[in-house]
């Protein structure tokens, strides 16, 4: 008994050192995939609010690019600066071929007056299809508009504020939920 009381220790430092590897290995993997390497694996949704101060109640950032060629590059190089305080949204003009190629997208701050005029129009002499979308909320225009379906008019109920964050479970906590119950 004596025999099987070690074996039975034995298991459980494995384990452990098994639960400590993953969860090391899970740590350097996050670290890694978060200050990845490669310019084409950044997530645009996952972008933080800013820690700068507001300038004033209810201030947001939008992406912001003019006739940029496709989204990954708007998005990428849009310059980081709060919205005007006379605008409310974030506006998306998509303008893109009949094959679905585009050809030029503007990003920007907008006023609801703006954003009356969104949904796709097709212009039959260029074959190009223009689509419009608004938005409301911090950073909030990642995505461009391709049909009816997503060239709307979004109010979302995201937080405008920098001064708050919500927590962000992490994978290291979330391995060690899962490997808890086989210890």
């Amino acid at each position: 008994k004596q025999y099987m009381g070690l074996a039975c220790s034995g298991h459980k430092v494995r384990m452990l050192l098994l639960c400590h590897a993953l969860a090391v290995a899970v740590v350097q993997v996050f670290t890694f995939s978060e200050h990845g390497v490669f310019a084409k694996n950044i997530n645009f949704y996952n972008v933080r609010p800013p820690v700068d101060p507001t300038p004033f109640p209810n201030s947001f950032k939008c992406f912001t690019c003019e006739n940029a060629g496709d989204n990954y590059n708007c998005n990428r190089w849009a310059e980081d600066k709060w919205c005007p305080q006379n605008t409310q949204y974030c506006l998306t003009v998509h303008h893109f071929t009949s094959h679905g190629r585009s050809t030029s997208i503007t990003k920007k701050c907008a006023s609801r007056s703006e954003c009356h005029f969104v949904g796709c129009r097709h212009n039959r002499d260029s074959e190009h299809t223009e689509c419009r979308s608004c938005c409301e909320g911090m950073i909030c225009n990642v995505e461009l508009p391709t049909n009816h379906t997503n060239a709307v008019f979004a109010v979302m109920h995201a937080q405008r504020t920098s001064g708050s964050s919500a927590c962000t479970p992490y994978l290291p906590a979330l391995a060690w939920l899962f490997l808890l119950p086989l210890l």
